[in-house]
């Protein structure tokens, strides 16, 4: 299946922007009469004939439209601190957006050594993982904001905080309910401070643990990411 994120796609006829359309046909050396398809990053997904295939301004017909394409009944929501290598967190979104994730959110916390982020690029590795991975969702990256910011704006009930602390001793399996929303809070690589720890639990975000071993940042995103996909297919009706 060749895919091409078309997110402006509003009538049966539409022209791929030049570098999709030198992927479609210098790359893929896709050519008139051939069959592509198209996702808007909010679930639709479209089969498109190519009628010109242009290197600069590809023209295609669209001839079906199906709704909803891959939705799943559930969102996971992470929310990072950004690591002071962007190669990491690039890394972290690339994989997450494969497993299936609905939004992103990066966190300033007391122990961030990272405090800048290039949120244009990062949606370029969301495209691009999202094409690869053949999904019809991009999900929703959100720009940094401080850690007690973002913990006004949390609905506790299924907000969760993974830290290194005692207390921390119940996985998200413990709280997990099907076709509820989830949002996992992961610190820096310093972890979150004590003070910050404090502010999510006056908020009512309970602690969660993501296993025995210490892991880097971007792992435990990714760990968290896919322990929610897991626990949704585990729990999934028959």
């Amino acid at each position: 299946m060749h895919l091409f994120y078309t997110p402006d796609i509003k009538s049966e006829f539409y022209t791929l922007k030049e570098e999709e359309s030198r992927h479609c046909a210098k790359v893929l050396r896709l050519k008139q009469g051939d069959t592509v398809y198209l996702v808007d990053g909010v679930g639709g997904l479209y089969t498109a004939i190519i009628q010109d295939g242009h290197h600069k301004k590809c023209q295609l017909q669209v001839i079906d439209k199906q709704l909803e394409y891959g939705k799943v009944p559930y969102r996971a929501h992470i929310a990072v601190a950004p690591t002071k290598n962007t190669d990491r967190i690039e890394w972290f979104v690339e994989k997450a957006v494969e497993i299936g994730v609905n939004e992103i959110s990066f966190l300033l916390c007391d122990h961030s050594e990272r405090r800048q982020l290039r949120l244009d690029r990062l949606e370029k590795i969301a495209v691009s993982a999202m094409k690869q991975s053949q999904k019809g969702y991009l999900p929703l990256l959100h720009e940094m904001v401080p850690f007690h910011k973002f913990v006004q704006k949390c609905i506790s009930e299924h907000t969760f905080i993974a830290h290194l602390e005692e207390d921390a001793t119940k996985g998200i399996k413990d709280y997990y309910k099907y076709g509820q929303p989830h949002c996992i809070l992961v610190g820096p690589e310093g972890d979150f401070s004590s003070s910050e720890i404090k502010l999510a639990y006056d908020a009512g975000i309970r602690p969660v643990t993501l296993g025995q071993s210490r892991l880097r940042t971007e792992t435990a995103a990714l760990a968290a990411c896919h322990t929610l996909q897991v626990l949704h297919d585990v729990y999934a009706p028959l």
